[in-house]
């Protein structure tokens, strides 16, 4: 009997050589080499619009490449779509996932791969939910195949992902963000599965702009720029501070450039805020120049506090002041013309126009502004952008650009500038640099620190710890629908956060 071949991080499985790509007016990849070994996890990282995106749509068939060569298992393969690449063993879970809500585990992981009874137009749920299961169980995951997806959380409907991707029988398997929705709890179950799945000799490509994960879980790195490979090497050879510069290209100087302002005058009151189970009861006060830090873990009610400042959505009781005025907010609208503005958690589904250019995205909250007669005046839209353009040194072609086109950094800028044209008294941003890579975010802080010298009250939601410690004057924790504690900047830690956080404690 043959003896087995033993498995190491030596033996390459995938080689990407010179690979380049360009779209009209961009050259999206330049000549880039990508080597995977077998049974590792590989990092790939760089900044929006660097060509992380670009590579793997690359190699997963979505794309063709203009040039270059792609080496599988030691030969050349030419692929030609998605489903050509499942065929070769390679798999992608998305950051936006891909499952069915309305069909059940087992028809998710089978689809379109049906096993039938004697009959060739009949399914054999035996046997699907039977292989369904075996694969579900490779992963020591609990589900019933038979369970809806819509009953999953968004961490068990990954698993779920996972689990097609394995039934492919997936030697690669490429992860582009898949903490971005995940607790911590999840996140870990999620590293250790990733580490089964390389002690069985799968290779996972993992793009992450977190780049404490990439430090905590991946073998090797592999940095992009600008389209052009920078490097790649063992994650051990490498500190967190030269991958930053070889994504960026340039020391990035402080990540949370915060100034010291002086605290004025309370300019937000919010008093017993209460709906249903989200809120139960929240106060607080917000100063003018001050950026208010609010903490907490998913689901403990810091969006509903934004969206109910904003009139998104309506109150059982309590009450709104601005500037020592008791108001009524039952719209965005109303918010907006009291001066708050509101960048929310989710830009695309509920901050952006992706299918407008970027100038009608900025301008269109101060249309009246723009306008005469009830029409647009371009000139004034096309002066308005070019003026947040250059302000806050948005990359873009040009104004014309459409939004989905543009980084998620940028997208995220392209909102900024829109409140930023009302010139708000109140900023609610609700997780304002998630997904987007490590110099847009200096660049985010950097911009928050100068709204707060102006005299702007920001109220910021962040699931990042290091953020909420670095750019807040004052931080408020939530739990369970209520602010558990409260510290100032001096006094607040990550496990003081994180103990009010879980209901450990309360110091509010």
């Amino acid at each position: 009997m043959a003896e087995e071949k033993k498995i190491t991080t030596d033996e390459i499985l995938l080689e990407m050589k010179g690979i380049s790509k360009s779209f009209p007016g961009v050259q999206a990849l330049k000549n880039v080499d990508f080597v995977l070994r077998r049974g590792e996890i590989h990092g790939l990282v760089g900044e929006n619009g660097a060509g992380k995106t670009t590579l793997m749509r690359i190699l997963t068939g979505v794309l063709p490449k203009d040039s270059g060569t792609i080496i599988l298992k030691g030969k050349p393969v030419h692929i030609e779509n998605p489903r050509h690449a499942q065929l070769l063993g390679i798999s992608v879970i998305h950051q936006e996932l891909s499952v069915l809500p309305n069909l059940t585990v087992g028809q998710n992981i089978m689809l379109g791969r049906e096993p039938r009874s004697f009959l060739p137009f009949l399914v054999d749920w035996k046997k699907l939910y039977r292989a369904s299961l075996e694969h579900l169980q490779r992963l020591n995951v609990d589900i019933d195949p038979r369970t809806p997806i819509s009953e999953l959380s968004v961490a068990q409907r990954q698993m779920v992902e996972i689990a097609r991707a394995l039934s492919f029988k997936a030697d690669i398997i490429v992860m582009d963000e898949p903490t971005s929705a995940l607790t911590e709890k999840e996140i870990e179950s999620l590293f250790s599965l990733m580490r089964s799945l390389r002690e069985q000799g799968i290779s996972i490509i993992f793009i992450s702009h977190k780049l404490e994960e990439i430090f905590s879980i991946v073998d090797r790195v592999t940095v992009l720029r600008d389209g052009a490979l920078v490097g790649s090497m063992p994650i051990s050879e490498v500190k967190t501070e030269e991958v930053v510069k070889m994504m960026v290209g340039r020391e990035l100087g402080e990540m949370f450039p915060k100034d010291s302002v002086p605290q004025k005058e309370v300019v937000l009151s919010v008093r017993n805020l209460k709906r249903g189970k989200e809120l139960r009861g929240v106060s607080f006060d917000l100063r003018r120049g001050e950026i208010l830090g609010l903490a907490g873990l998913v689901g403990s009610g810091r969006t509903f506090v934004a969206r109910a400042i904003f009139g998104a959505d309506p109150l059982e009781e309590g009450e709104i002041l601005i500037e020592g005025k008791k108001v009524h907010i039952g719209s965005p609208q109303e918010a907006i013309s009291l001066g708050i503005g509101f960048l929310p958690e989710d830009r695309k589904a509920q901050g952006l126009f992706l299918g407008l250019p970027l100038s009608h995205n900025i301008g269109i909250t101060g249309l009246k502004r723009l306008s005469l007669f009830g029409v647009v005046i371009f000139r004034k839209l096309k002066e308005l952008a070019l003026n947040f353009v250059n302000k806050l040194r948005i990359r873009t072609p040009n104004i014309s650009q459409l939004v989905r086109n543009l980084s998620g950094g940028t997208q995220q800028k392209v909102i900024l500038a829109r409140w930023l044209s009302l010139k708000p008294r109140i900023l609610i941003l609700d997780e304002p640099t998630r997904g987007i890579d490590v110099g847009a975010k200096a660049e985010i802080h950097a911009i928050m620190s100068e709204l707060a010298k102006e005299g702007v009250a920001i109220l910021m939601i962040s699931s990042e710890l290091p953020e909420v410690l670095g750019v807040s004057d004052r931080i408020l924790v939530m739990h369970e629908g209520r602010i558990v504690g409260e510290f100032t900047r001096e006094e607040a830690t990550q496990d003081r956060i994180m103990l009010c956080a879980t209901g450990g404690a309360n110091n509010g």
